[in-house]
């Protein structure tokens, strides 16, 4: 069958299996189902039923997630398309507290009696879980909002895009890596619309609409000599924003030494063609020698950095212990933070956390306890001086508000404490790249992300990239590859010693992120500009020990 009769007799529906890696919440609709509204006035009425039947029941404390969460994926390969999808879940999910204690219950039947029950369901939960509990709930004091409405800033609804518009882009992204030298390609566009409705005894009636994308890519090339093959994953990052964000204009491109790398919107066509030529670059590019360098490192490689490093350290439930089963605790201990003069990184060190920053993925107007979000300091002037915390957390800091990090999947996930948009900000004196090359007599300059081990206490770590590029006397002299960097984070944010400033500050970020137990994914930014790292000892990560 031809690609163009492919697209038009089978619309939405699923072919082959999806890649592993992605995930698929909820059942297949038809695409212009996904265009549907719910009407706030309705999702009013079940949310009022809930909360009358938990009173009713003897809840102290009621909130209600109704979620209707959208998912559309286009996977290509080659010349192929190999799945498009789209999904929705729809449903209610009931917090208590009752007797002191936490209950919850959800259910995707969404008629009176149906909603009735999971919320007396919940209360029944509570008073059994209040059995076992120790200590009541302490909730931190949250005025109500009434009724409001927050709407992600997009400019096009990714939705509304044509399917064929998305299929062509994909595979005209693949036919050009083919024809730059690629031997395999795989491009996805994943899309997110999640519209969530809360509403709580506090009296906040919350109608939000939230947009996220990630166009992606996977490109290879074998040496068919040897057989050895290199890999380049797109430059992009996943961003919340909608359709617009693959409108590249001049403006959103920064030309360097190394090629193109994007800020703000994505050329997704032209990052193709520069992947497939660095692909077959680094099948001949000079295996580093380890030792000790200094790093200069693009964005687009220190999101994940400072993610594994920094956002998950100073998340308030890993430092108390509430991970430890399933992913560890933190090295940022509260007698860190308690002498307020723990030394995370050197004085130019400053880690915000925001969760209304535009264009992040984790922005939203409120979190999903009801809480308006903002920002925040978590290192200021490379010192602790805060975590991230939720409503019943705020007080265990001495906080009389939650910071509004809290977040579920979906409405049948019970909300809990997720990072916020974690971000290193950028340097206050004029700097840009090409400065931060320049005074560099021998280093590696770092762009894209790769695969990293870190401990449970987020403190020793090895992280690797996309493509890595020796400097030498303040110039760069060519690719190199099998690198890999290792440090603990306080001698790595210590040795930090320079920022380029905010206009070469940009977002990377994860739209899977996992915690929990069971696992819930959220999506997350962080941001930063071009940053030196000095004296970081570099490995080889092709050569054999012993």
């Amino acid at each position: 069958m031809k690609r163009r009769n492919f697209i038009y007799l089978t619309g939405v529906g699923a072919a082959a299996a999806m890649l592993p890696a992605i995930p698929v919440w909820g059942n297949e609709i038809p695409l212009e189902k996904s265009l549907e509204y719910v009407d706030p006035v309705v999702k009013r009425v079940m949310a009022d039923v809930a909360l009358n039947a938990a009173k009713s029941k003897g809840a102290t404390y009621t909130d209600v997630r109704i979620g209707r969460y959208l998912n559309q994926y286009v996977v290509t390969r080659e010349d192929k398309v190999e799945n498009l999808v789209n999904t929705e879940s729809y449903g209610i999910g009931i917090r208590v507290i009752a007797n002191g204690s936490w209950g919850f219950a959800a259910t995707d039947k969404l008629d009176k009696d149906g909603i009735a029950q999971a919320a007396e369901l919940a209360v029944a939960i509570a008073k059994e879980n209040s059995r076992l509990q120790l200590e009541p709930v302490q909730l931190a004091p949250q005025q109500g909002y009434g009724e409001v409405t927050w709407k992600a800033p997009i400019e096009k609804n990714s939705f509304e895009i044509p399917m064929k518009e998305k299929v062509d882009l994909l595979l005209s992204v693949n036919d050009a890596a083919m024809k730059g030298g690629a031997d395999y390609v795989n491009s996805i566009l994943f899309m997110v619309n999640e519209q969530k409705y809360f509403a709580s005894t506090d009296n906040s009636y919350i109608d939000q609409d939230i947009h996220r994308i990630w166009p992606t890519f996977f490109i290879t090339k074998i040496n068919k000599e040897s057989g050895k093959y290199e890999t380049r994953n797109a430059l992009s990052a996943p961003t919340g924003m909608g359709y617009e964000y693959l409108d590249a204009k001049p403006e959103h491109k920064i030309q360097h030494a190394t090629g193109t790398l994007y800020k703000g919107r994505y050329d997704m066509l032209e990052d193709a063609k520069q992947g497939a030529r660095q692909v077959g670059e680094k099948l001949i590019a000079k295996t580093v020698v380890p030792g000790k360098y200094d790093l200069v490192l693009d964005p687009s490689h220190l999101w994940l950095t400072i993610h594994e490093s920094a956002g998950h350290p100073t998340e308030l439930d890993r430092v108390l212990g509430y991970e430890a089963n399933f992913a560890g605790t933190s090295f940022l201990t509260l007698d860190k933070w308690e002498s307020k003069k723990f030394k995370y990184g050197s004085d130019i060190v400053n880690i915000t956390a925001d969760k209304s920053e535009k264009g992040s993925l984790g922005a939203v107007g409120y979190d999903d306890e009801g809480v308006k979000c903002g920002e925040w300091d978590v290192i200021k002037d490379g010192v602790l001086v805060n975590y991230q915390a939720i409503r019943d957390q705020a007080h265990i800091i001495g906080l009389n508000r939650s910071q509004g990090c809290s977040y579920a999947d979906n409405w049948s996930s019970i909300q809990f404490q997720r990072m916020a948009n974690i971000s290193l900000q950028p340097g206050k004196k004029p700097l840009s790249i090409a400065d931060q090359i320049k005074n560099v007599e021998k280093g590696i300059y770092i762009v894209g992300d790769g695969s990293f081990s870190i401990d449970q206490q987020r403190y020793n770590f090895q992280f690797g990239g996309q493509l890595y590029y020796e400097i030498k006397n303040g110039k760069i002299i060519g690719m190199l590859k099998d690198v890999a960097y290792q440090a603990n984070t306080q001698e790595f944010w210590n040795s930090c010693s320079a920022i380029c400033d905010a206009s070469d500050y940009r977002l990377g970020g994860s739209f899977f992120d996992g915690k929990g137990q069971p696992s819930q994914s959220s999506a997350v930014s962080h941001g930063s500009a071009t940053t030196r790292f000095n004296g970081i000892n570099v490995i080889n990560t092709a050569r054999k020990i012993g």
